[in-house]
């Protein structure tokens, strides 16, 4: 553990031979890492209450723990909140909690954070840097980071509460090991940390401009955030030339915290802003290659660019030009699970080697899952190739045999450990009859009508679908946010598309006897998923963390208000007339 003002030391050839030499035994380093939790967690009362009486082994606790999702931990979880400090879920008090983004559930989560999951997350990137750094090697540059913090704030027991990216942005030894890295953000810290997100993107692009020979990688938490800083760099190019040109920041900065910080790295520089305003005039028709061209000493772009962030992929590219995408590892609010070790993968085939020490992994076979059977997980190092699983996660902060959700796939082993794939999340997405249909099956339906878009060269920002149930029968609805104006015939060609591209069996059965309604796309206003956005962050989500919802339930009233009161055309499908 890292100690306050202890030095972050870094030895990439050390890293990746202990990583070798974990994964080797993978199954007994999992005993031994199940063993220290629960040692680590033995006078828990929630432990204590289920009859382990001391006992470590897997056997053990698989017998006498139950399978739990964050609902059957929330009364937990809420006294831990509210203030009672005594030993709930884990041995120690857990004095912070992170912040689920809320955008999956349609509200935020509470989970418990300590010491010893931010542990975790470094050994986790510590891994994949390891071997990131060995195929893109980066010496002395600086990282132009999308990175954005929202506050903490005090929870009503006293506890601090933050996203869980917040929780590690303000953390001392993560700074430290930020430099270790060599990818220190170009940005001060009162950009990443300032309360206004348009404000802070902004002054991330200029500071980008400003150290752009120095800048050798660009990244975010996830790559919707990156595409979304490029889109705002076509809108405000012009002034940022303004500002380098003058050494004045513009006035729509507003933060004084903000403005104090630019103020040290703000100088007028003329040649750099006629540098930059020429490159933008050449690539304003289409800004192919705009990171590559702004940053030529890149060496690639970063951030989590699977699962839901896959239909940014294109755009991604049309942005990066020839620079390699790397995708990140494989996490989620509740711990970390795997790091990429193949970084050369495209996004697409990317694979992620579980790390045997930073928790305890189980995983339900898939057809286990499908049939709603009494569920009966396999250890870390009895998964099958080719076979999908749901993953069973214990970790250091309180969470034991939980559930989260996603569907993963065996596509191989490293030494002992699996490579997994993200396929999806365990949930369905849109089903109304004996349809069902995941985030991966609307993604491909969208992809599929977009390519319809090329025609008039026009692309869909972003998207998002919803189940109407008002009317009888129920009928999918997906809103689409494009890029300009399509004409009539060709949006409802897209509709055509989008309804036929849906290939399960159950969804077409039921459309050709209208047990399912035909299939609706809403076309709504530019800007109306950055209000959605919006939205999402009042309640308090970071932008570091932000992901569309795929799919808006009823329940979402104020998400859906924004997607019907934007709405400006609407087609129906014919596809099954």
């Amino acid at each position: 553990m890292l100690e306050k003002g202890e030095d972050f030391n870094f030895n990439i050839d050390k890293v990746i031979e202990e990583f070798e030499s974990l994964t080797k035994d993978a199954e007994r380093v999992q005993r031994e890492t199940l063993k220290r939790i629960l040692e680590d967690n033995a006078s828990a009362e929630y432990l204590q209450t289920l009859g382990l009486n001391g006992r470590t082994d897997p056997e053990s606790f698989k017998a006498c723990v139950p399978l739990v999702t964050h609902k059957d931990l929330e009364p937990y979880i809420y006294r831990i909140v509210d203030g009672d400090a005594s030993s709930i879920l884990t041995g120690k008090p857990i004095t912070t909690m992170s912040l689920s983004s809320g955008t999956t559930q349609g509200k935020p989560k509470y989970v418990p954070w300590n010491d010893e999951l931010f542990e975790t997350t470094m050994q986790i990137y510590k891994t994949s840097f390891a071997f990131r750094n060995r195929e893109f090697p980066i010496k002395n540059g600086k990282a132009l980071s999308f990175i954005y913090s929202s506050k903490q704030f005090k929870t009503k027991g006293g506890l601090l509460a933050g996203t869980a990216t917040t929780n590690l942005f303000r953390n001392e030894s993560y700074k430290r090991a930020m430099k270790a890295f060599q990818s220190q953000c170009c940005s001060p810290d009162e950009v990443i940390f300032g309360p206004d997100f348009f404000q802070s993107l902004y002054c991330h692009l200029l500071c980008g401009l400003i150290f752009r020979e120095e800048v050798q990688l660009v990244c975010s938490t996830f790559a919707h955030s990156i595409v979304h800083s490029f889109r705002t760099f076509e809108q405000v190019w012009e002034e940022l030339c303004t500002d380098i040109r003058e050494g004045v920041l513009t006035s729509r900065v507003t933060d004084p915290s903000i403005r104090t910080a630019m103020s040290r790295i703000l100088i007028p520089n003329p040649e750099l802003a006629n540098l930059v305003h020429k490159k933008c005039v050449n690539l304003s028709s289409n800004w192919y290659g705009l990171i590559q061209e702004l940053f030529p000493n890149a060496k690639y772009v970063y951030g989590i660019m699977t699962g839901s962030m896959e239909p940014y992929l294109k755009k991604l590219r049309h942005y990066a030009g020839e620079l390699p995408l790397l995708t990140a590892d494989y996490g989620s609010s509740e711990g970390w699970i795997a790091a990429n070790v193949n970084p050369r993968l495209a996004p697409e085939f990317a694979t992620y080697a579980v790390l045997p020490h930073i928790g305890y992994f189980e995983f339900i076979p898939l057809p286990e899952l499908e049939l709603c059977i009494d569920p009966q997980p396999v250890g870390l190092t009895e998964v099958k190739i080719g076979e999908e699983y749901e993953i069973v996660i214990t970790n250091p902060a309180g969470l034991y045999r939980y559930r989260l959700g996603d569907v993963v796939k065996v596509m191989g082993f490293h030494n002992s450990t699996p490579e997994l794939k993200f396929i999806r999340r365990s949930s369905l997405l849109l089903t109304i009859n004996i349809d069902k249909n995941t985030e991966k099956d609307l993604q491909l339906s969208v992809e599929a009508a977009a390519k319809l878009l090329t025609e008039e060269k026009l692309e869909v920002v972003d998207f998002t679908s919803h189940v109407d149930l008002t009317k009888e029968p129920g009928h999918y609805v997906i809103f689409w946010e494009i890029s300009g104006d399509a004409s009539e015939g060709l949006l409802s060609e897209c509709c055509n598309c989008l309804d036929k591209s849906f290939v399960d069996a159950g969804y077409t059965s039921s459309r050709k006897v209208n047990l399912i309604g035909a299939l609706e796309l809403r076309v709504v206003r530019r800007g109306t998923f950055q209000k959605i956005l919006d939205h999402y962050l009042g309640l308090g989500a970071a932008v570091s963390q932000y992901k569309t919802p795929r799919c808006v339930g009823p329940t979402n009233t104020i998400v859906l208000q924004i997607l019907s009161e934007n709405v400006v055309k609407n087609y129906l499908s014919t596809a099954f007339n």
